[in-house]
């Protein structure tokens, strides 16, 4: 009886637990999600991390550097004759042994005083690398965003064509039963109850590809999310009424410079010019000398002398200091290549900006044009299924009574369905474009501000 009772209290709890696993995902919890999850996005916020490392680096090569150095050996001279006198490290030995010992000792610093400022513009240079990484990791990000923004809308609008798939399978259906009431009593031949058959599969068949194509984007919406488990996955269907699709459309040019000011792709390319100067500079340093300052202390001790470790650290203790200076005066024209190279990737950068800029008109102009042009194809389209919807509710009474024909039927539900289709489809494009207007004015989607 026991065993029974904790058989069910565990499958109970893990119906439990398997039906708190079905989350539905709203558009924000799916950006959520993506940001911290995505491969891609985690690969780019490794390269920010690493021009972090660059950064600290160049500013590292600024202070002197420090070095520590020592040689312990062993020495054997077989052949060592009596009396015998050795130099070692500057010091007259006259001690005999065939096996001996050397210990030196020593401390070096070195510092770059000047070259050209190139140490302090190449951090300069990391730094502005290191915002070019922040700024990659936005852009992958808002790509990221407007493709979920997209697979999301479209799964809506094809949650909603399914819904109007269902009706017209449900009117099928009802046509087909009412045709075989009218063969029955002798009202319709069996050919035109052939065709309200077909027409009924036909719609079976439309239903069953919307909820295919349904499935389609949610695969391709999880896939994007990094999801790979098993859980059961679905999307919390908002209400999207027509008014939504109805709102104004911002002004193009204001949105544009919006963009401008805010898009990451437009302040990469500014930085890259920045990046140009300061490259260009760095390569004129080319033609200034170098200072470099450099110091030394060491000593030594070897077992052949007749003193003691301590005296002998002392005696040969020995300390230095120096300045070097290199003036370069030709260098094969390196200076000069470097130079023009740097001026030229200038340019390059230059048309890059302008190439991001018209690109980004161009996508800004698009998205415009289509919620513009949608828009009007929307409200156009809602007059068009009313007016379709009166028409095929008149037909239909008059072939429950037998006064149409078959041929009108179907045409007539062909022209509502494929209205109400248009609808949805413009509907749906004008909220999303309207939607790709706001992002890019700066604001999240569905009207929430944008995280700071």
């Amino acid at each position: 009886m026991k065993k029974r009772i904790i058989v069910a209290a565990t499958a109970t709890l893990l119906a439990l637990t398997a039906v708190g696993q079905e989350r539905q995902w709203t558009l924000q919890a799916c950006i959520d999600y993506a940001l911290q999850h995505n491969i891609t996005l985690q690969r780019s916020k490794l390269q920010q991390q690493s021009a972090q490392e660059d950064v600290k680096g160049a500013k590292a090569a600024l202070l002197p550097l420090l070095s520590a150095s020592t040689n312990q050996s062993v020495g054997y001279r077989p052949w060592q004759d009596s009396g015998t006198t050795t130099v070692t490290n500057g010091t007259v030995n006259t001690k005999v042994n065939k096996t001996y010992y050397n210990g030196s000792y020593g401390l070096n610093a070195q510092w770059t005083v000047w070259n050209g400022g190139k140490n302090r513009n190449q951090v300069r240079l990391n730094r502005l690398s290191e915002e070019q990484a922040a700024r990659d990791i936005e852009e992958t990000a808002n790509t990221i965003q407007e493709r979920i923004a997209q697979l999301y809308v479209q799964i809506l609008y094809q949650a909603e064509a399914v819904a109007v798939s269902e009706e017209a399978l449900k009117t099928a259906q009802k046509n087909e039963e009412r045709g075989q009431e009218m063969v029955t009593v002798g009202k319709m031949s069996k050919a035109d109850l052939a065709q309200l058959s077909a027409q009924r599969a036909t719609d079976e068949y439309n239903l069953v590809a919307a909820r295919a194509q349904v499935q389609d984007y949610k695969l391709q919406l999880k896939q994007l999310l990094e999801i790979t488990d098993d859980v059961p996955f679905d999307i919390a269907m908002p209400a999207t009424p027509d008014a939504e699709a109805q709102q104004e459309v911002p002004a193009m040019m204001a949105v544009y410079e919006q963009a401008l000011a805010t898009r990451p792709e437009i302040q990469n390319a500014q930085i890259a010019i920045k990046s140009s100067d300061v490259s260009i500079k760095m390569a004129k340093a080319g033609r200034l000398p170098t200072i470099n300052m450099t110091a030394g202390v060491g000593t030594s001790s070897n077992s052949l002398s007749n003193n003691g470790w301590g005296d002998q650290m002392k005696t040969n203790l020995d300390a230095s200091a120096g300045v070097s200076v290199s003036v370069p005066i030709l260098d094969q024209r390196q200076t000069r290549t470097s130079v023009n190279k740097a001026r030229l990737q200038r340019e390059q950068n230059l048309l890059a900006l302008q190439d991001e800029q018209k690109q980004l008109y161009q996508t800004v102009e698009n998205y415009w044009l289509d919620a513009t042009t949608n828009q009007q194809k929307f409200r156009a389209a809602l007059t068009t299924v009313e007016s379709e919807q009166q028409s095929y509710d008149l037909l239909q009474e008059k072939f429950n009574v037998g006064l149409t024909n078959i041929v009108e039927l179907m045409t007539g539900k062909d022209r509502l369905l494929q209205a109400r289709q248009n609808c949805l489809q413009s509907k749906y494009m004008t909220i999303l474009n309207l939607q790709m207007l706001r992002f890019y004015a700066g604001e999240a989607f569905w009207g929430n501000p944008v995280r700071e």
